[in-house]
């Protein structure tokens, strides 16, 4: 058998390649839809808009309607969709909902999780049959500040309803006739969701943060047991017999089929659409077919549906794929057998948004970017053995680095250019031995780089050009631009997730916009909270980090920065208080300099800079410079108008001096023959861009830099992780950098050894805000002192551009090309085909 390394090479080598021509995220004329990530969708089915990240949906028992439940960054709401003529007559806004959802089994009530509120609402028919009315709120314990009602489950007889609390490691029992807890026990991990067997005794309860399934007496809570399954299960979905226990395992590629009376796992069925791709599929939800054949199985960050025959058990076979829209939440039969139900938590397709409404007026809610995640539900017959064989060409030939029978595809044409200082595959030499990878904060392409003439920037939306940002322009001008290049990420929350993964987890992508819309959760990423795998907490990716990866190759890694805190203080994320620091993750321990602040606006970056400089001549002076250095310059950020911190410009230009610095450093070094240095924002963030709001600044530096070029190839957060990680002899931490286009179009053959050499400061980087600013009140009030991004990013956007173009000027709103088009529009086109 072959190794496990020797696969995963295989793999590798057919997504390892270079695009042929210009690409741009949104719509093709083929109807396929390129995302901003590098990956294509062609949903399947009708399709009907709901709200913002829908995470799950119930049919009624009548079979009548699906309720949908909303639970991004918008207020939440629950969407009902009339099955029989596929219409949305009615959304319903409530004030909290987190997943859970449940319909009582005398089909007149539903019960929906109360999210950060730490409550179930009932929610009753309403007369004329077209809308929800509210019932009975039944108040849960709310056992920490961040906790939330997460999944429900109701008994077969209607009598009791269990609650699972997410953050806050509890089950509580109610009974539905006094309203009211009965029962409560402890969980040891963060849970996600129940399940009631079919005869009633047993309670399953998905422990998402403790890779097990926690078995309880239904009438008692009282523990019967425990079963060990894959990293981060969620959903759950019983045979038909109840023998058998099916769990979707986000953190890992595979549905884990538990045998219940031997209280053990019998199966892993595998969802990848290769056997050697590295963990990412993300399966996160399933559906049973009512004959108990048949398991759906939606992979999130697939974009598929997996169809599976479950009618042997120990022998269970994935018979093809379905394409889904943009991350599939949740999946389902329809309660007859002949339809299957798909919901997308990001979308069907893509344009830019050019008719979007002004901010900072009434009229513009709805163009952040947390509330432009528009799902929808799709609808489709259930495909016999034809369609479903043309589902699943049609999941090869979208999927990066696969065709329609496996082969290498068009996205991404196998090996590295000829005498490429980037290898075409893992353990290929390269003349590159020390990598310097610098993560910075939250701008867009056209903010910064907009002026550049040689790219494709709108001068009218740059808001710190030359004047403010001379070393970045500099370094595009001298050695390659990239006008072309994507976050993975919305927010920060993910940002830093991919920036250091390549993943961002299920936990962050479903609890990132109930947290930083204030309704509960926590900023978790590298942080606070308990050690759930070898790597961090709940959110840390199955492979770990890129630390993680170099120290799994024995390379020397060390980190100024990033996933740091203050000793004194490690409790609170991304705390500066003061030296010492360390890292705030497993891998980091001992490679985090104690002397270099994390996220804190208050410490200039050239602070920074000089911390990392001393330690960087010493290394000149023995030679050890570790293989890898990850640098932190968090200060592009900016405080907004907050009065006692310097100005928007002021802070940009501050870090484009620290940034100037650093890479003078390298430059005249005795490393700098052999050292390459990778530049990007961890994200976006929603600022002002003509392409998409996930376009953003992304530099390359090094002597084997093509000098003056300009690339404008699609490139990705992870596609630099991947051209990292060909460089070091690295292995890929997930599918997505596995299946990233490397920056192979950056790199020559030759190295030049011209160093770079740093521009001054061209204006104050002193310059404080006034405390009459415009925007100076709003600042204050933001969140900037602890986590990168808890701010709400439009407003502080809007700040930004007023603060350098004038209080009456009007900031355009930002084009969004990674989302859903109105879907009115897709529908008539798919009515006129």
């Amino acid at each position: 058998m072959l190794k496990r390394s020797a696969i995963l090479a295989a793999f590798c080598l057919l997504v390892a390649g270079l695009s042929t021509a210009a690409e741009h995220p949104g719509r093709e004329p083929d109807g396929v839809t390129l995302l901003p990530n590098g990956w294509r969708i062609a949903p399947a089915g009708r399709h009907l808009g709901v709200g913002d990240l829908p995470l799950a949906m119930e049919e009624s028992p009548d079979g009548r309607t699906l309720v949908v439940s909303n639970n991004g960054y918008s207020k939440p709401s629950l969407t009902l969709v009339d099955l029989e003529h596929l219409t949305v007559p009615a959304t319903v806004p409530v004030d909290n909902a987190w997943l859970g959802l449940a319909w009582h089994p005398d089909g007149k009530r539903l019960y929906v999780s109360g999210g950060g509120a730490s409550t179930v609402n009932e929610m009753r028919i309403a007369n004329n049959d077209k809308g929800l009315e509210p019932g009975a709120v039944i108040q849960l314990k709310k056992p920490a500040d961040t906790s939330f009602a997460a999944g429900l489950a109701i008994s077969p007889d209607g009598k009791r309803l269990y609650a699972v609390h997410a953050l806050g490691q509890l089950l509580s029992a109610v009974d539905l006739e006094a309203g009211k807890v009965v029962q409560e026990a402890q969980l040891p991990a963060e849970g996600y969701t129940a399940l009631v067997s079919p005869d009633g005794r047993t309670l399953c309860v998905s422990l998402w943060g403790g890779a097990k399934v926690l078995l309880f007496d239904a009438a008692t809570l009282a523990p019967q047991g425990e079963i060990a399954v894959g990293e981060h299960p969620n959903a759950m979905a019983f045979s038909k017999d109840g023998g058998r226990l099916f769990v979707a395992c986000a953190n890992t590629n595979a549905v884990w089929a538990v045998d219940l009376a031997t209280r053990t796992a019998r199966e892993q069925i595998s969802i990848s659409l290769d056997p050697a791709a590295p963990p990412g599929s993300t399966p996160n939800a399933l559906g049973l077919s009512p004959d108990g054949n048949t398991l759906l199985v939606a992979n999130a960050d697939n974009n598929t549906v997996a169809v599976v025959d479950v009618s042997r058990p120990g022998a269970s076979a994935v018979r093809g794929f379905i394409p889904t829209g943009w991350y599939p939440t949740a999946t389902r039969f329809s309660r007859d057998g002949r339809r299957i139900f798909i919901l997308s938590g990001k979308g069907l397709a893509s344009s830019p948004n050019p008719r979007g409404p002004q901010p900072g007026i009434e009229e513009a809610k709805g163009q952040y970017v947390g509330e432009l995640l528009a799902g929808a539900v799709s609808v489709l017959p259930v495909p016999d053995a034809a369609a479903l064989a043309a589902y699943t060409k049609t999941v090869h030939r979208l999927t990066p680095g696969l065709s329609s029978n496996g082969a290498t595809s068009r996205l991404a044409p196998a090996g590295a250019p000829k005498g490429s200082p980037v290898p075409g595959r893992v353990g290929g030499k390269s003349p590159i031995q020390y990598v310097f990878y610098i993560i910075r904060e939250n701008r867009t392409y056209d903010q910064i780089l907009g002026d550049v003439k040689s790219g494709n920037g709108d001068p009218n939306l740059c808001l710190f050009g030359e004047e403010v940002s001379p070393n970045a322009h500099a370094l595009a001008r001298e050695f390659v631009l990239f006008d072309n290049f994507y976050v993975n990420a919305e927010v920060s929350y993910q940002g830093h997730a991919y920036s250091t993964g390549a993943y961002s987890p299920d936990f962050v992508e479903k609890v990132w916009p109930m947290n930083y819309a204030g309704r509960g959760g926590a900023y978790l990423v590298g942080e606070k909270g308990a050690q759930r795998n070898p790597y961090g907490n709940i959110t840390a990716p199955r492979n770990g980090y890129l630390w993680d990866a170099a120290a799994r190759a024995g390379l020397s890694v060390r980190s100024y920065g990033e996933f740091a805190a203050s000793r004194e203080h490690g409790d609170k994320a991304e705390s500066a208080s003061g030296p010492p620091y360390e890292g705030t993750v497993p891998g980091l321990k001992g490679r985090v300099h104690p002397d270099y602040p994390p996220y804190d606006l208050k410490i200039p970056d050239n602070r920074r800079v000089d911390v990392w400089l001393r330690e960087f001549r010493h290394f000149e002076e023995t030679g050890e410079l570790p293989r890898l250095s990850i640098l932190r310059l968090p200060n592009d950020h900016t405080a907004g108008t907050r009065p006692g911190y310097p100005t928007p410009r002021a802070m940009i230009a501050e870090n484009d001096q620290a940034l100037g610095r650093v890479v003078e450093a390298i430059s005249k070094s005795r490393f700098w023959k052999e050292s390459a240095i990778f530049i990007l924002e961890d994200d976006a963030q929603n600022g002002p861009d003509h392409v998409d709001a996930h376009r953003s600044v992304a530099l390359v530096v090094s002597p084997y830099a093509r000098r003056g070029a300009v690339d404008s190839t699609l490139y990705t957060t992870a596609g630099m992780l991947r051209t990292i990680e060909l460089i070091l002899g690295l292995q890929p931490m997930s599918q997505y950098d596995a299946a990233a286009t490397p920056m192979y179009g950056a790199f020559q053959s030759k190295p030049s050894l011209a160093p770079f050499t740093r521009r001054e400061a061209r204006i104050p980087v002193d310059e404080m805000n006034a405390p009459t600013a415009w925007g100076a009140a709003a600042s204050l009030a933001m969140d900037l002192d602890e986590e990168a991004d808890r701010a709400p990013d439009l407003a502080l956007n809007e700040i930004l551009w007023k603060s350098v173009r004038g209080a009456d000027s009007v900031m355009p709103p930002p084009v969004n090309a990674a989302f859903v088009r109105p879907l009115a529009e897709k529908a008539e086109e798919e009515n006129d085909d």
